[in-house]
């Protein structure tokens, strides 16, 4: 079968979303805001106030204004995730080569006996080779020419890997104790933290890759801890397939690793600003009380 639908200027899609219901009070704007946010994508947000998703109507009252201020909401939204994740993502990689170099050495990395069995060991030496081929870093490169090894040490390596390999080689690392020490530094267990990392991989994809965080459902959800810190565990919501929980963790994250941070109250702002329905996300009703909100940092 083929796809039906034809190509539409950017003024007949204005067009379209009238015939939709959608109050459009400046057409000329309407058409600008589309030729740079493609059509597809502010469709995802304006899913959120389809009442007919067959014929692909609007509630009644649905402005444009309101789809852009939920598309605007979600971009701010991104970026400061991107920050919370920026700074656990920097303080994991000091963790994870400052124990295994002391357990194993400089270029424990390198020691396939370092990790599980079924971890593809030469697979993740062959991509932080080539990440280190490709890296801009001259301070990087002059390390990699000035010594007869195959890689740098851990600790230049951790800068230049992936994080998707950092989440898996620090759940791939064979002794467990290790794994306990790295996780301590977080005050949570070994399983909690693997969990964590490889379900903020997956949400750090998301924002690089601009997609939508509002109303989502990720496919793969973490473990929650379910003893340690009673201010983390007495936050968070029963809806775990949505944002919310991942929020509850950056911010206790962020408690830890920057103290007198703004991250949480940034956070307060912005859906404050923008006058955001969260219980989309699966805040619940009094997220503002819960704990990990209303405590000083």
């Amino acid at each position: 079968m083929q796809f039906p639908k034809a190509p539409i200027t950017f003024e007949k899609q204005v067009d379209l979303l009238e015939e939709r219901g959608l109050v459009i009070n400046d057409k000329e704007a309407a058409a600008f805001y589309l030729s740079h946010i493609n059509y597809y994508r502010l469709g995802t947000y304006w899913w959120s106030f389809i009442e007919d998703h067959h014929n692909h109507t609007f509630k009644s009252g649905t402005t444009f204004e309101q789809v852009l201020n939920l598309y605007s909401f979600d971009r701010e939204l991104r970026l400061l995730l991107l920050d919370a994740i920026e700074r656990i993502e920097v303080s994991l990689r000091t963790q994870w080569s400052y124990h295994l170099a002391k357990k194993y050495g400089s270029h424990a990395h390198l020691d396939p006996t370092a990790f599980t069995s079924k971890f593809n060991h030469n697979d993740f030496v062959s991509n932080i080779c080539a990440e280190i081929q490709r890296t801009s870093d001259t301070n990087i490169k002059k390390q990699n020419q000035k010594y007869n090894e195959e890689t740098p040490a851990i600790w230049i390596v951790a800068e230049v890997m992936s994080f998707g390999w950092l989440s898996r080689s620090y759940d791939a690392i064979g002794r467990r104790a290790l794994k306990n020490d790295i996780a301590d530094s977080y005050k949570v267990k070994e399983t909690i933290l693997s969990s964590f990392l490889h379900h903020i991989t997956t949400v750090r994809n998301i924002c690089a890759h601009h997609s939508r965080l509002y109303n989502r459902d990720f496919t793969f959800t973490m473990k929650l801890p379910t003893n340690g810190d009673s201010v983390l565990l007495n936050s968070f919501s029963d809806t775990t397939k949505q944002l919310y929980n991942t929020l509850v963790m950056c911010g206790y994250f962020m408690d830890l690793i920057s103290p007198n941070h703004h991250w949480k109250q940034k956070l307060a702002s912005l859906i404050e600003v923008y006058d955001i329905k969260v219980t989309e996300m699966g805040f619940p009703e009094c997220w503002k009380e819960l704990p990990i909100w209303s405590r000083a940092n």
